[in-house]
């Protein structure tokens, strides 16, 4: 791809990649970070999938290139900060700890070009279920899996007839009353923290969901994921934040002020 191709980004942003699993969408991924440059690089939590790694070991080539592309970035001058989710929580233990260059931090708060002030967090601390029931954590964990492995053969026909990647398991999320009360009520409890701690707004992961909005004066930012959606949230220059949805030919740009589509 040309040099002018290249995206250039104050800040980009990146959760719940889950290297270690089959749906972990490291092609799609790479091609991304291949166009896609930036001062600093916030891995928001679950990029490396712990839970899974533990019950059988899944590694392909293409999830270390995805390590291998983030450490060269570092090795270009990029800052690499790691804020670890439940699902890499074995990281916890070395809050504060360099790796390669990859600072590990419980959490940070961010600042804009625009002097705007965000609280970087996984989200999982506010998710009743990891926090006290990781047995039905686990539980769901394992029924997602068994509809990324659908997704798996679904997008293989998709492919073929030369279409774009969709996700069953994202779909069938956003239409199951409960999950969207879930998926609320997370929205809500992560606001309200950054209502709390005084700052303007905040940057998760976690639900695999991305989204954009205001809620009760604090800007809420969901960066989504690699698994399902394949988005990522970037700040320009300026400050300005969007979404790049990176499952389609366009390569959709959400600007900060644009509804974010359900997935299809």
């Amino acid at each position: 791809m040309a040099r002018q191709d290249i995206q250039s980004f104050r800040t980009l942003f990146l959760s719940d990649i889950h290297l270690g699993t089959k749906g972990c969408q490291a092609d799609l991924l790479l091609d991304f970070l291949r166009v896609h440059e930036a001062e600093t690089i916030y891995l928001v939590g679950d990029i490396v999938d712990g839970w899974r790694l533990k019950t059988g070991w899944y590694w392909p080539q293409t999830h270390n290139d995805v390590v291998q592309k983030l450490l060269r970035k570092t090795r270009k001058g990029a800052r690499l900060i790691y804020v670890p989710g439940n699902h890499d929580e074995f990281l916890r233990d070395y809050y504060g700890v360099h790796f390669g260059g990859i600072e590990v931090v419980e959490q940070i708060v961010h600042e804009a070009a625009d002097g705007k002030r965000y609280l970087v967090i996984h989200g999982d601390v506010f998710d009743v279920v990891v926090r006290h029931a990781k047995w039905l954590a686990f539980l769901g964990d394992w029924a997602y899996t068994a509809a990324l492995g659908i997704n798996t053969y679904v997008n293989m026909i998709r492919r073929r007839l030369g279409l774009t990647y969709w996700s069953l398991s994202a779909w069938a999320k956003l239409r199951v009353k409960n999950a969207v009360n879930f998926i609320g009520d997370f929205e809500d409890t992560l606001s309200a923290e950054a209502r709390k701690l005084e700052v303007d707004g905040v940057i998760c992961g976690h639900i695999h969901h991305a989204a954009m909005r205001d809620i009760n004066g604090v800007r809420y930012i969901n960066t989504g994921d690699w698994v399902e959606s394949c988005t990522a949230v970037g700040e320009r220059h300026d400050g300005t934040m969007e979404i790049i949805r990176w499952s389609n030919p366009a390569h959709e740009r959400l600007p900060l002020a644009a509804p974010v589509p359900e997935a299809a």
